[in-house]
């Protein structure tokens, strides 16, 4: 009897020790709940904190669909060319609606095929794969969907723009509704610190890569040392971005860095302005209207036409040169 109290009390003692465990492990890494039924209460909340940092209303997520999931979203290029970005048009986008539909198209090229929950500037209702979904997910897709409609800049610049407004805003918006020890809070910004962090991963792997691609582009390695070498940097940031995510080939990495490459240089702008939401966002709204158009782009590099990716990396560069003069005007700014 005193042997069967005496490993009774051990076990309790390892229960006690694992739900510790557990509870330190929540604590430290903790979870987003689901998107709970009260989803459009909570939408409400999001667009008046919205409101206050200076969004203009818009017409996503209006409505609720049951006809689809999400928008497919299918790519191919070749794995001897690494695109700049995803308006490369070195990357051919398919309109197909599976997976298979979309390998069989690849022809040996590399292939992304994903299915996103929601795309801005479309009026993009909300999808059963978002309510589906955890909240900082659902956070995220809201916010950053929304900011697409608030301005007209490139995408390489924007993308990055809206991700940096939407990590600040999501981590602040749930302060302020669940509390700052609450466990979503936490969860949230944990979420926006992670994807901070992957999105500088993200440039400093492309960039690796692009060192290797112009060896190549100059004939100082074969076609055979070239993916030997590519496979060693893909397969290394495989690590480091984590297995959740696709095996990162030339689409995915060329995708990934259009929401990266300005990424660390807009967030001193948000730095300089005072780490303030709402000053950010009436600030890159001087900066849209003080841009040169695509016209004038396409003339200044007297280039053929906006289709083709040395205007995409002019314009870039034309708004960050836009970006630094008003930041550097204190009345404008």
């Amino acid at each position: 009897m005193h042997g069967f109290r005496i490993r009774l009390a051990a076990l309790a003692l390892v229960a006690a020790t694992v739900a510790g465990c557990t509870q330190l492990r929540e604590y430290f890494h903790p979870t987003a709940p689901f998107v709970s039924a009260e989803w459009e209460a909570l939408l409400q909340e999001v667009r008046a904190f919205q409101r206050r940092i200076g969004f203009l209303d818009t017409d996503n997520f209006s409505d609720l669909t049951k006809e689809f999931d999400g928008y497919p979203t299918c790519g191919h290029t070749s794995r001897y060319h690494l695109p700049y970005s995803y308006e490369d048009p070195a990357i051919r986008w398919r309109d197909v609606e599976t997976e298979m539909e979309c390998l069989l198209e690849a022809d040996g090229s590399d292939v992304f095929f994903t299915t996103v929950e929601a795309w801005g500037e479309i009026g993009t209702p909300v999808t059963p794969s978002m309510l589906g979904g955890k909240l900082d997910r659902f956070l995220y897709l809201v916010i950053h969907e929304d900011c697409h409609d608030q301005f007209e800049l490139p995408y390489g610049i924007e993308e990055a723009l809206c991700n940096l407004i939407t990590y600040r805003a999501m981590a602040a918006f749930s302060r302020e509704k669940f509390g700052p020890d609450s466990r979503e809070h936490r969860a949230i910004r944990r979420y926006a610190e992670q994807q901070s962090e992957l999105t500088r991963t993200t440039k400093a792997v492309y960039e690796q890569l692009a060192v290797v691609y112009a060896r190549y582009d100059r004939k100082e390695i074969s076609q055979d040392a070239l993916l030997a070498e590519r496979a060693a940097v893909f397969k290394k940031s495989y690590r480091v971005l984590g297995p959740t995510r696709a095996v990162p080939n030339n689409v995915i990495i060329a995708n990934d860095m259009t929401y990266s490459r300005h990424y660390p240089f807009l967030e001193t702008v948000y730095e300089a302005l005072g780490r303030d939401l709402a000053r950010t966002v009436a600030f890159f709204r001087q900066v849209d209207k003080a841009k040169p158009t695509p016209a004038e782009v396409v003339k200044k590099y007297r280039l053929k036409s906006a289709s083709e990716v040395e205007f995409v990396r002019a314009y870039e560069a034309e708004v960050v040169s836009t970006i630094e003069k008003v930041l550097a005007d204190p009345a404008r700014r």
